[in-house]
């Protein structure tokens, strides 16, 4: 059932698929995490992103409580997306040099005729930005080097953010994403280079399994921090949907007694998993062209094969929000009521909480996602001000007021 209201489109899951259709990859759970955080916590600077509670603005909408797991803050990148780009590379490079993955951490790769090793190693990716900031990242912390590729449209602030950030060359491209990431896998296969995405196709899968691997992090903190607090409602944007998968199935099996009503969002334009969904068939589809969104990390074109199957079984929900949703969550966290705390969220980081606070002022909305003062809403900003122009314009400036 297809729900559409002002800036924003809501598709209620009522399909089911055959088993044959069901994913065929290990699950991501508190087995794959453990040994994903013993790795994180190897690196310099590793501590726990924080969990902010909101409780006034959930005390304000009549509900019990709202928790955002506030990403910003993550090794000084940002974003959360160091998670998977360090995990993943970590696991490449201990394939290539032999390594058992469960007995060594980063502390091995600081021995110089590791790195000397390491130094003949060259990634390449494509991104809109934070991934390839990560990538960045974590190529200087390994001492390899890296490509990156960016889609037409990308904000030179975060080119230059990700060649700051490590040791990688970065590159705005007149491709959109999914051509972005063709090109990369073409340049990969042509000068040996390792590509490290985030999405999937045939015979490329195991290294995207590896990079949602690390975002488990954030998954398993999150459940940390909430203690005996069981969320019964989560809400996890999305851009190829590696991040919202891996940690839909995490929180899914450390709630499986009481699960949360799941809910994929996505910018309106670049809407791959929604257009999916809605298709019926149960399988991935793409959206063409040239999508413009300030939603830049979501701003991607293909669902990830890894993760399709679970978001498109296990979501109770997926939403497609028009920008004006992203900016009244940004200003939103940025202007907190009460003694809550101000979250520092860009535009990719804000959908979910815009979104949120569109329902919960919603009667008809708040039914329909079966809210009541029970309910506990959990969510992940997962950037900072990555774009700080547009971030200052957006939450100080005049509100977008989109075009007819």
């Amino acid at each position: 059932m297809e729900y559409r209201f002002k800036d924003f489109r809501i598709l209620q899951n009522e399909k089911s698929f055959p088993a044959n259709m069901a994913r065929r990859y290990p699950p991501f759970d508190k087995t794959v995490a453990a040994d994903v955080i013993r790795f994180h916590k190897s690196l310099p600077g590793y501590a726990p992103a924080p969990l902010a509670a909101l409780q006034e603005q959930a005390a304000a909408f009549g509900i019990k409580g709202i928790y955002c797991k506030d990403e910003s803050h993550r090794f000084g990148l940002n974003a959360f997306k160091g998670l998977g780009g360090s995990y993943a590379m970590f696991r490449i490079l201990c394939e290539k040099l032999g390594l058992d993955y469960k007995t060594v951490d980063y502390r091995y790769f600081q021995k110089d005729e590791v790195r000397k090793q390491c130094a003949k190693i060259h990634f390449v990716t494509a991104t809109d930005g934070n991934h390839g900031k990560g990538v960045s990242w974590a190529a200087k912390l390994f001492g390899c080097s890296a490509t990156v590729f960016m889609p037409k449209g990308s904000v030179e602030a975060r080119r230059v953010a990700i060649e700051e950030a490590g040791n990688a060359t970065a590159e705005i491209t007149e491709y959109n994403y999914d051509q972005a990431v063709e090109h990369s896998w073409n340049l990969a296969r042509k000068n040996d280079w390792i590509l490290i995405q985030d999405t999937a196709w045939d015979g490329y899968e195991q290294y995207p399994e590896w990079i949602i691997d690390g975002y488990l992090t954030l998954a398993a903190e999150a459940e940390e921090q909430l203690g005996n607090i069981i969320p019964t409602h989560v809400f996890l944007q999305a851009g190829v949907g590696a991040m919202a998968g891996g940690v839909l199935e995490y929180l899914l099996s450390c709630y499986r007694n009481k699960p949360p009503v799941m809910t994929i969002v996505e910018p309106t334009e670049a809407a791959c998993i929604y257009l999916s969904a809605k298709c019926g068939d149960g399988r991935c589809h793409s959206i063409d062209g040239n999508p413009v969104t300030i939603m830049a990390g979501l701003n991607c074109g293909t669902p990830c094969r890894v993760t399709w199957p679970a978001i498109r079984d296990k979501s109770t929900f997926f939403c497609a929000c028009d920008d004006i949703i992203t900016e009244e969550g940004m200003r939103a966290y940025a202007n907190p009521i009460g003694s809550d705390k101000t979250v520092l969220a860009g535009e990719s980081g804000a959908v979910t909480y815009g979104l949120v606070n569109r329902i919960l002022q919603d009667k008809t909305l708040r039914n329909l996602f079966r809210i009541n003062a029970d309910s506990v809403v959990l969510l992940i900003n997962t950037e900072g001000d990555t774009d700080p122009e547009g971030y200052q314009r957006i939450v100080y400036g005049n509100p977008h007021v989109k075009s007819s």
